[in-house]
């Protein structure tokens, strides 16, 4: 390991050289309380920024009491993250002037869920933190000088401010383990109370925007019928009531801008939790649920979705249906065939984004098409037996199809925003309705082989490219920032290169990748310099869903 001093030397030496120059810095230096390690220096002023850590010594600074569980781990170093953007935004994030991205010093975003990322680690040995940072130039020749501005003020200024425990520091980190451990006590109470979902009263489910994810300032507070109503002693907050949405089958209807899509929504971003004064902190949702919707012109590979879609013109394989430009209809069985190879136990439908022909079949056109005239068999027919004998539950918003009344175990109606239990009302109105059995099947049957992938890249938070091929994720929409675009990029591109062998299908693919993720941590399916980004934490259900929508397998 290299001193200070010694960096100081190196950083004269170069000064006012061609920017590559810049590479001899690459290397551990030793600040004292921390160690710098510049791990990848970029090639142009105008390119993504080097790649930088801060090591910042722990022992006796920090107590492991705060950390010493995985959840309260991922809490206080999403709070250490959070700690470090402050810090970044008081000072503007650029220390030093130049040309391109000079003086740029960032971090992994933030949003307002709490995900594991790569870009903040905490053990009793260290605080680490990864940056990145635009090494300055004017033009393409080394500004030495505004480099050291970063490197000998406003690093060790960063360090102090955001790693160094203070008392102002103690009692924020007791507020956010608290929430974590009430929110881990929510997730594991959701089983023992056989539910899906957990909404306490009091929180505030309508968003700022579209395009914002802060809570709605004067929305409407979140209250449970009585009907519904359950009540968690919490580990810290204490007596809890909320809704509890059980397992089984849950439909979610009211008039248009009552709120039906905002409940889902809260629903969807339940599998993770979130920041205190988000007004979502205590909305659990089961780990595994997943978003379905229909996503016409996405491919599909060897896949069986014959439990949807049967008897097609030209006696296609519907037990291996293989597409490059999926319709509405075969679209939405795909996807909801890879959520059930991919663990989810709940499956989260809003009619809006739904097939019609997928969801539903009107009576009187069924008299006019006979069944062996109709390939597609509608999920209202699967979604009784997919929760029997598979213990599949479904949460479904539909504010036109009274069809699905009749399978309903619960139904919730959203009036001005506030939610009321009017099940018994629903069964008084349903009609009986033809039921059809499902059974257990390997539903994904492609294979993969081995591929190297030279280039990964995201574009955006929707978007990879391995090598040149794209893979488009618009429509998995449980994916809540661009960091986790990253962490599927990086998996992809590992997983096929060193899990692959052409034996393997895509569901136990994507599961030998999640298992290895949640057993070694995301740096471990991340390479050294992170060239397209750092990465967060994401669920088996995206890693499959972004292998099985790619074009090249």
């Amino acid at each position: 390991m290299k001193t200070q001093a010694e960096l100081r030397t190196q950083l004269k030496q170069i000064d006012h050289k061609g920017y590559k120059a810049y590479k001899v810095l690459e290397g551990e230096y030793d600040f004292g309380v921390y160690r710098l390690c510049i791990d990848h220096v970029q090639g142009d002023p105008f390119a993504t920024p080097s790649r930088v850590r801060i090591v910042y010594r722990n022992q006796g600074n920090i107590p492991e009491q705060y950390f010493g569980t995985k959840h309260r781990r991922i809490a206080v170093e999403d709070y250490l993250l959070r700690c470090l953007h402050r810090a970044l935004r008081s000072g503007d994030g650029r220390a030093a002037k130049g040309s391109g991205k000079s003086g740029l010093v960032t971090a992994c975003r933030v949003g307002q869920e709490i995900l594991e990322t790569t870009a903040m680690h905490i053990s009793k040995e260290a605080i680490e933190a990864r940056i990145e940072v635009g090494f300055p130039a004017f033009g393409r020749t080394i500004a030495a000088e505004e480099l050291s501005q970063i490197l000998f003020r406003q690093l060790p200024d960063l360090a102090q401010k955001c790693f160094r425990m203070e008392p102002r520091m103690k009692q924020d980190l007791d507020k956010v383990t608290a929430l974590a451990d009430d929110q881990q006590f929510i997730r594991e109470a959701l089983s023992a109370h056989n539910l899906a979902a957990f909404v306490a009263d009091g929180s505030i489910l309508p968003r700022e925007s579209g395009v914002s994810q802060r809570p709605l300032k004067e929305a409407v507070v979140f209250k449970s019928p009585d009907s519904l109503a359950i009540t968690l002693n919490l580990p810290h907050k204490g007596e809890v009531r909320g809704m509890g949405i059980r397992r089984g089958i849950t439909v979610i209807a009211g008039g248009g801008f009552h709120g039906k899509s905002t409940l889902l929504k809260a629903l969807e971003r339940g599998v993770y939790n979130h920041i205190a004064g988000d007004g979502r902190e205590l909305v659990i949702t089961d780990e595994t649920a997943f978003k379905l919707r229909a996503e016409e012109n996405r491919c599909i590979h060897d896949t069986d979705i014959s439990m949807f879609i049967n008897n097609l013109p030209m006696r296609s394989d519907t037990t291996r249906f293989h597409t490059e430009n999926a319709s509405g209809s075969t679209s939405q069985a795909a996807n909801t065939v890879e959520a059930l190879a991919a663990g989810s136990t709940v499956l989260l439908i809003d009619e809006d984004t739904s097939a019609t022909n997928f969801m539903v079949r009107d009576t009187r056109m069924a008299k006019l098409v006979s069944d062996e005239k109709e390939p597609i068999t509608p999920f209202i027919r699967k979604i009784r037996s997919l929760y029997q004998d598979l213990g599949i539950s479904t949460i479904l918003v539909a504010g036109s199809s009274g069809d699905y009344l009749s399978v309903a175990d619960t139904v919730l109606q959203m009036d001005c925003y506030e939610t009321k239990d009017v099940t018994a009302r629903a069964k008084e109105l349903a009609a009986e309705l033809i039921e059809e059995k499902v059974q257990k099947s390997d539903w994904v049957k492609k294979t993969v082989r081995k591929k190297q992938i030279e280039k990964a890249r995201t574009h955006g938070w929707d978007t990879i490219s391995l090598d040149k091929n794209e893979i488009d994720l618009r429509y998995l929409e449980q994916i809540v920032g661009e960091s986790q675009t990253a962490a599927l990029a990086y998996i992809m591109q590992y997983a096929l290169d060193r899990m692959a062998d052409g034996k393997k299908a895509i569901p136990q693919l994507a599961k030998e990748a999640s298992d290895k993720l949640e057993k070694e941590g995301i740096l471990a399916l991340t390479p050294r310099n992170y060239g397209t980004g750092p990465a967060a934490y994401v669920r088996r259900q995206e890693i499959l869903a972004c292998l099985a929508r790619y074009r090249m397998l």
